[in-house]
């Protein structure tokens, strides 16, 4: 289902009243008034019937993030009239102060005691009255409530005279079209701090995305703190890199109050080295093992370094209850990620129990080992003793499923999150029955196009020119950098990405939504801003409103202006998003389109 754009909404009998603002994501039904701007009260606006405190602290934010930026949007959407003449519209720098003042807010919550959990309402509307001093919002929960003042911080602008303004009259009435909409971080390769986790929850709870997945471990490193194995974070990098179990609560605390889910993930069996082999070397198989690529019998991993649970150690088992029980006492989203990629059969070749397994029974096979970790791991991570929540869903990596190896018989309840093969595995999942949550690495990867990052490999230092290809001699000079996902996925790439577009109706169904995930060999803390926004604004966009106009027809040129104008005010909240453009494009509406027909690219 799709809805009319922002744009296609300001048109009232073939007039096109022209507004500066162009939120972002485009709300799913806009009707702009035609009688004049609205004065805000930037002084000392009143909020009438918060439920909660979240709703109050969510305004409070709000209303401090209006007042102090006296925001001035600086690319505005052009009337469609001047698309065929250039130089594109700019609008007014002032515009006329409204003669009555809205003075407050009255906020309508239907239900204000509704979990932040999957499925969970989180739809709003706003009406901006042509006259009164009272703007209304209704919303079914607190959440949908705080996605309507996240959109209302967007609405009020400077007036270019020293006060705030809302440009015209406006109705609003918004929700999303998938109720998982996430990106995920990665803190096993790098450390990332709490301050630049917040700054991406910040960046999320603008753009509406809803689910934080944090992948908090991985073979390289375990920097989460354990009561139940403190041995672990002797394999964290260093004694300031480290997360206590108040640091997890905090990164909660504040993504709650911000209506987003925080999901963990702890990567099992593959993926399983640092951390493990403290508690146990006996439960790790080719830990230290050299993770050859080059060297194809020798290879234990996809990178450096190896390391896999031991599937049949009875002790594996034992050590991955109290870990799941543990962290399932700190997390509690009804979601766990129990991990499930990239198993690597080579590991398993220096695995003592695992050959002589194999050797017992000549028509065993990697499967059934896969089936083994299935059969004995399922138990502890549905078992409520461990999970604390009798609504605990699993989701895995779709390798356990589509790989090869993949286990035999996978549960179906089980949520898919599908990272190969685009669309092509996202219809073998859903037709199987399976939820599914799309993190197509060839759309949606953000960690993708930067090269490749292990040293001493030949691949990323190609000096000389392929041969000619179309005619072309300078085409791709150097290679990929051996990058195994380059390109770079652009906004554009990622917000036109028809991921259900061959599924039917019952398979789009078992669709949850999108994530785009941020691997962090080559981000921390300097970098993980720049990389994740404003290209996940794209992603936030299209899985809230979609990527299609009223029509039916992509409006990926129409929402050049709106992503440009919000990285802009992703900075002016404190989040790094890189630049797009130069800013020229930016003040000049489409000026920087490569097309002079605006609707070329469809």
């Amino acid at each position: 289902m799709h809805f009319p754009s922002v744009f296609a909404a300001l048109c009232v009998s073939g007039v096109v009243n022209a507004v500066a603002v162009n939120p972002l994501p485009a709300p799913t039904s806009v009707t702009w008034g035609t009688s004049g701007p609205r004065a805000f009260n930037g002084r000392n606006l009143a909020l009438n019937g918060a439920p909660n405190n979240v709703v109050s602290d969510a305004w409070s934010r709000a209303y401090g993030a209006i007042t102090s930026l006296h925001w001035v949007p600086q690319a505005t959407e052009a009337p469609i009239a001047t698309y065929a003449v250039f130089p594109t519209y700019t609008p007014s720098a002032k515009s006329k102060r409204g003669t009555t003042t809205l003075n407050s807010i009255t906020v309508q919550v239907a239900d204000s005691n509704a979990a932040l959990q999957h499925g969970v309402d989180e739809s709003y509307t706003i009406s901006v009255p042509a006259t009164g001093e009272v703007i209304t919002i209704t919303a079914k929960t607190t959440w949908g409530a705080l996605h309507a003042f996240t959109t209302l911080q967007q609405l009020v602008i400077s007036d270019g005279n020293g006060g705030l303004m809302i440009e015209q009259p406006v109705s609003i009435s918004d929700a999303p079209l998938y109720p998982y909409r996430g990106i995920m971080i990665d803190s096993g390769r790098n450390f990332i701090t709490l301050p630049k986790i917040y700054e991406q929850i910040d960046g999320m709870a603008l753009s509406k995305l809803n689910v934080l997945h944090w992948h908090l471990d991985d073979a390289q490193s375990w920097p989460i703190q354990m009561a139940s194995y403190p041995s672990m974070t002797l394999d964290a990098y260093s004694a300031n890199e480290i997360y206590s179990a108040q640091n997890l609560r905090d990164v909660l605390s504040y993504a709650t109050a911000r209506g987003v889910r925080v999901i963990p993930e702890v990567d099992m069996p593959g993926h399983a080295s640092s951390g493990w082999k403290q508690i146990d070397p006996s439960i790790v198989a080719c830990a230290d093992s050299w993770w050859s690529n080059d060297n194809w019998p020798l290879h234990t991993a996809v990178e450096p370094n190896p390391g896999q649970l031991e599937i049949l150690n009875p002790k594996t088992y034992t050590a991955v209850q109290k870990v799941y029980s543990e962290l399932s006492g700190i997390f509690t989203d009804n979601f766990f990620h129990v991990g499930g990629d990239e198993l690597q059969t080579g590991c398993y070749n220096l695995s003592t129990i695992t050959t002589a397994w194999f050797a017992a029974n000549s028509s065993r096979n990697y499967d059934d080992l896969l089936q083994y970790w299935i059969d004995n791991a399922l138990p502890i991570f549905t078992n409520t003793a461990n999970t604390r929540n009798s609504k605990r869903q699993l989701m895995m990596w779709e390798d356990m499923v589509t790989a090869a190896p993949h286990a035999n018989s996978v549960p179906k309840d089980i949520i898919m999150q599908t990272w190969n093969n685009g669309p092509f595995n996202i219809k073998t999942l859903t037709s199987a029955g399976y939820q599914v949550v799309v993190s197509s690495s060839d759309w949606f990867y953000l960690d993708c196009g930067f090269g490749g990052w292990v040293s001493n490999d030949p691949r990323y230092d190609v000096q000389v020119n392929p041969d000619e290809v179309d005619g072309n001699p300078n085409f791709n000079w150097g290679g990929n950098g051996g990058s195994w996902c380059a390109p770079y996925k652009t906004w554009q790439r990622i917000y036109d990405y028809d991921f259900a577009s061959n599924l039917t109706k019952e398979e789009a169904s078992l669709v949850l939504g999108v994530e785009a995930p941020l691997w962090s060999e080559q981000s921390d803390d300097t970098t993980i801003s720049s990389k994740m926004w404003p290209r996940a604004a794209a992603l936030a966009e299209l899985s809230w409103s979609g990527n299609k106009n009223a029509a039916g027809e992509n409006r990926v040129t129409e929402l050049t202006q709106r992503i440009l104008n919000f990285r802009e005010y992703l900075v002016a909240n404190g989040v790094a998003a890189t630049p797009l453009m130069p800013k020229y494009c930016l003040q000049h509406p489409h000026a920087c389109d490569l097309y002079y027909n605006q609707a070329a690219v469809v």
